[in-house]
């Protein structure tokens, strides 16, 4: 067999034993994992390199794949049952700044200077140590930033403010095709869809991408970029349709001469105005 397609064949056969060994080894970000779980996985990409290329033979290379990937894997596992092992391959995290002071000897133990962490500090929108409550660094390398109770950005909870939940997005469209799982996660059909996309005069070729929110409104990107589709906005009109009834309860009140019936019209009217009171937080955001 000639060599160049023998390394073919090896270098084919690696990518999917590798991809099913990373798999199985567990979803991580490369960004996110720590130290041990970095040369794990720089130790596997190098020994299938050789293997790939005949350096060594490939059923040593195999074995010493085997070994990396199930010791990875059982001090995985064994990371899981206790906080012991887990804390010696992961580390700890540790504490930085602490009311806007910085901890010098922790900084000296991770090898980490204040340059540095000022620069993280700044990638975090944090430019005022003062405002700081602590900042730690994650077993990944991470800072992440508390900051003073008094500086946190004030959230609708902290003024009793209820706001409508939000369920996940789903997108129906991709690249001009229809995703029937997504439709169904949110129990709608092709031809709600078809009816939707009408509304808006595209077709579904022209359609790059289609998202729907837990609202039913429809967000539509198109491949044609100089075609301005209108978005509709279902919880918007909803309230208007509403604040129109309410509106006409009161005119059909001042019009009619009927005591009885503007009585009626003022009792639904303000029925109507207390429930927008309610449902406007949820509706107009």
């Amino acid at each position: 067999m000639k060599e160049w397609v023998e390394i073919l064949l090896r270098s084919g056969v690696l990518f999917f034993c590798v991809l099913f060994l990373i798999r199985i080894m567990g979803k991580r970000q490369l960004s996110k994992v720590n130290p041990f779980n970095f040369v794990n996985y720089m130790v596997i990409a190098v020994v299938s390199a050789l293997i790939s290329i005949d350096m060594i033979d490939i059923s040593l290379g195999l074995v010493s794949l085997g070994v990396w990937v199930f010791f990875s894997i059982a001090m995985d596992y064994l990371s899981l049952k206790s906080k012991w092992i887990h804390d010696l391959i992961n580390g700890k995290a540790a504490i930085l700044m602490k009311d806007g002071k910085f901890m010098e000897e922790t900084l000296l133990q991770v090898r980490y200077t204040g340059e540095e962490l000022l620069r993280d500090l700044r990638s975090k929108n944090v430019f005022n140590l003062a405002d700081v409550e602590f900042a730690v660094m994650e077993t990944t390398g991470e800072i992440n930033v508390l900051l003073k109770s008094e500086k946190k950005p004030v959230t609708p909870h902290d003024i009793g403010h209820p706001v409508s939940p939000q369920p996940e997005p789903q997108t129906v469209i991709f690249d001009g095709n229809i995703l029937n799982e997504a439709l169904s996660n949110i129990g709608f059909n092709r031809e709600w869809l078809k009816v939707q996309l009408d509304n808006f005069g595209v077709s579904l070729d022209n359609v790059f991408i289609a998202q729907v929110d837990g609202s039913g409104d429809i967000y539509v990107d198109l491949f044609d970029d100089n075609i301005q589709v209108p978005q509709p906005k279902v919880k918007e009109l909803l309230y208007a349709n509403i604040e129109k009834c309410q509106a006409d309860l009161l005119s059909f009140a001042l019009d009619t001469k009927d005591m009885q019936a503007k009585d009626m019209y003022l009792k639904n009217a303000n029925k109507l105005k207390l429930l927008m009171e309610k449902i406007e937080t949820y509706l107009l955001r």
